[in-house]
């Protein structure tokens, strides 16, 4: 399961981009890669194979400078776990990062051929990126580009674009997998889910199906899958750092199966109102479990 965050911010955001991916390890990945637009526009990005700290060496002898990025990390679906087929992918103008699975990739990567362009990987995820480039080529902006991609794509995604030239623009979709948005002060963020938010904010907008969100550091325009400006509910969000971090454990595995008799007691603590103040649900579990 891939990770997706993204950071219009104030600093250097290679580091948090880092950071926020270990956050996100949970999910599991074989590559991992980040994108930055500096701040006189410039677009570009470093890629590794294998575990994040690769990527961090990387950053080392190769910096990305710039306020403004998108990083994941990835499970290989289409295509071997390998740095050409690692996100983000970018073609000319445009990176991009994905996750789920574009169904009709096929069909378009056989029309960006027809066109002229030329696929560098085995992903479906390349043939977003080559086509939102193909409409810029043609005259539409970012965002014109973006949504008229968006339009072409069917399956259960979640992606971010970012654009060369555009410090202040963050693009996300959603349709099935999981997206949401934070809100900082003068910054904005995107990510997979709340953890990997936490750090920076505690306001978060969780996009609903078909949605596509405009992002800039003043804030965030919504669109439905219709295209109208849509208002989401901004979540007050509490996760604590026993939910970020290992805790301890070697593996996120283990902290996981360790915690399910507190994650059971707290959802049945949920519904069952009452039980706890006389009997702690982490008791009742074990009796049930005996």
């Amino acid at each position: 399961m891939c990770g997706i965050i993204g950071i219009l911010g104030q600093h250097e955001v290679s580091p948090q981009l880092v950071e926020a991916l270990k956050r996100l390890e949970y999910r599991g990945y074989d590559s991992a890669g980040v994108a930055t637009v500096d701040d006189a526009g410039r677009l570009d990005r470093r890629r590794a194979v294998g575990k994040l700290v690769n990527l961090s060496d990387r950053l080392v002898h190769e910096p990305l400078t710039g306020h403004a990025g998108i990083g994941h990390t990835r499970w290989a679906t289409h295509g071997a776990a390998t740095e050409v087929n690692a996100h983000p992918h970018r073609r000319g103008p445009v990176a991009v990062v994905h996750n789920g699975i574009i169904e009709n990739f096929r069909e378009l990567r056989d029309e960006v051929i027809a066109l002229g362009l030329q696929p560098e990987s085995q992903t479906d995820t390349e043939t977003v990126a080559l086509l939102t480039a193909w409409h810029m080529a043609q005259g539409l902006d970012a965002a014109e580009a973006a949504r008229a991609t968006l339009a072409r794509l069917h399956g259960a995604f979640a992606l971010a674009f970012l654009f060369e030239g555009e410090p202040d623009l963050m693009i996300a979709a959603r349709k099935g997998s999981p997206l949401a948005v934070g809100h900082g002060e003068g910054e904005m963020f995107l990510g997979s889910d709340a953890i990997a938010l936490a750090p920076f904010t505690d306001r978060i907008t969780y996009l609903e199906d078909g949605d596509h969100a405009i992002i800039r550091r003043s804030g965030a325009e919504i669109f439905n899958a219709e295209g109208r400006p849509a208002n989401r509910e901004i979540q007050q969000i509490d996760v604590g750092a026993t939910q970020i971090d290992k805790g301890g454990y070697r593996h996120f595995m283990a902290k996981e199966i360790a915690e399910q008799p507190v994650v059971l007691g707290d959802a049945l603590n949920h519904y069952i109102k009452g039980i706890a103040s006389s009997c702690p649900m982490r008791w009742i579990f074990a009796t049930w479990t005996g």
